[in-house]
């Protein structure tokens, strides 16, 4: 199945957000809903036509997974890694090997300026051949 690049990058981006995605086998139509295991008690009424629609046909979609808290952690940790700033790399590692590494990473990264967004372009591109090794596997 050949998906554009657009799709896979809208798929990486929802996953990313915390949603599941869906790709329809034959047309190619993108279901993202809201995946309730990372909203615990948010109202699905926004999406209730299209989780009925994929009940309804659930062989005719693919469905594209988040990653789970190691992965995440591993993009992390590569990111920590690979960084020209060693302060800011000894901060990152020291809040990686903490308790609550999510957290402390989060913070680091909000308090690091320009590292900011270099955080999020290299997660995107993380997360974009994440999609790409799910396609793989499908195909």
């Amino acid at each position: 199945m050949k998906i554009s690049e657009k799709t896979i990058e809208e798929i990486a981006d929802n996953l990313d957000c915390g949603m599941k995605c869906y790709l329809h086998k034959k047309t190619g139509d993108l279901k993202t809903i809201i995946n309730e295991d990372n909203w615990v008690g948010a109202d699905t009424e926004a999406w209730e036509e299209d989780i009925e629609e994929l009940d309804a046909n659930w062989p005719d979609y693919i469905e594209f997974e988040g990653m789970d808290s190691h992965e995440s952690f591993k993009i992390m940790a590569d990111f920590a890694e690979n960084i020209d700033n060693a302060k800011l790399q000894d901060r990152l590692i020291n809040a990686l090997n903490k308790s609550k590494p999510f957290r402390n990473f989060k913070w680091e990264i909000d308090n690091s300026g320009d590292y900011r967004q270099e955080w999020f372009a290299f997660k995107k591109m993380r997360y974009i051949g994440y999609v790409k090794q799910q396609i793989e596997l499908i195909d």
